[in-house]
């Protein structure tokens, strides 16, 4: 797999593979970015991995660039190993969605460019496995996909002021979860009672970068319900 590796500016390295949302690359991603994590090499302040690239933040006075470099070309070129347990094996997460009305306003909008139903447009969403490609945007906000062709609406002309936390959207081949209420132009089919970033947790982000999240339909009473017993 190609990679090339650069340096951004004076504290930070970037391991870039083909520029390209792929389930391949991405693991590949996600596991160059745990092997770089478990080196704890001198002076790294944080890891940052995308859809292709890792990136890696550094103290310039404080780290010895070179070396991070060679480690960086090793661990790319597959000469370091990589371990890859629990990365590909991680368990299918189950995300509850109350789709349409108040909870989903664009979900008669995505099935209008998909020429069917709303009901159509639900079974296309929660037909398939979705792969989280990484974390950004908002804290937690997971760019998962892809999402069925038929219902791979673009974003919005224009943006939302305010999308409520937990709202489910679809923009392009991607969908997302708002962690928390902000603005926004993804197109709204449905909402999760689920807190997918809350700073009570020891790990507030629910989600991370190589899960698998499958969408499960519920209605109204049963979405009431898990808001109050959270």
């Amino acid at each position: 797999m190609s990679w090339t590796l650069t340096r951004v500016g004076d504290s930070a390295l970037v391991v870039a593979f083909e520029q390209r949302i792929d389930p391949t690359i991405n693991a590949r991603v996600v596991r160059v970015a745990r092997a770089v994590q478990e080196l704890h090499h001198d002076g790294v302040q944080d890891v940052v991995d995308s859809f292709c690239a890792v990136t890696v933040y550094f103290k310039p006075l404080h780290t010895d660039v070179e070396s991070l470099a060679r480690s960086l070309e090793e661990i790319a070129a597959g000469e370091t190993v990589v371990r890859e347990d629990g990365v590909e094996s991680t368990p299918q997460r189950m995300v509850p969605v109350c789709y349409g009305g108040p909870h989903g306003p664009d979900l008669r909008e995505v099935a209008r460019f998909g020429g069917c139903s709303e009901a159509d447009v639900v079974e296309h969403h929660v037909s398939r496995p979705y792969r989280v490609y990484m974390l950004g945007f908002l804290p937690g906000f997971a760019y998962m996909g892809s999402v069925h062709p038929r219902i791979a609406i673009p974003r919005r002309s224009t943006p939302r002021l305010r999308v409520p936390a937990g709202a489910v959207g679809i923009a392009g081949s991607q969908t997302g979860i708002y962690p928390v209420t902000a603005p926004g132009g993804w197109h709204l089919i449905g909402q999760t009672p689920l807190h997918t970033f809350t700073l009570d947790r020891a790990d507030p982000f629910l989600l991370r970068s190589g899960d698998i999240v499958r969408f499960k339909p519920i209605g109204e009473e049963a979405f009431r319900r898990f808001v109050t017993e959270e």
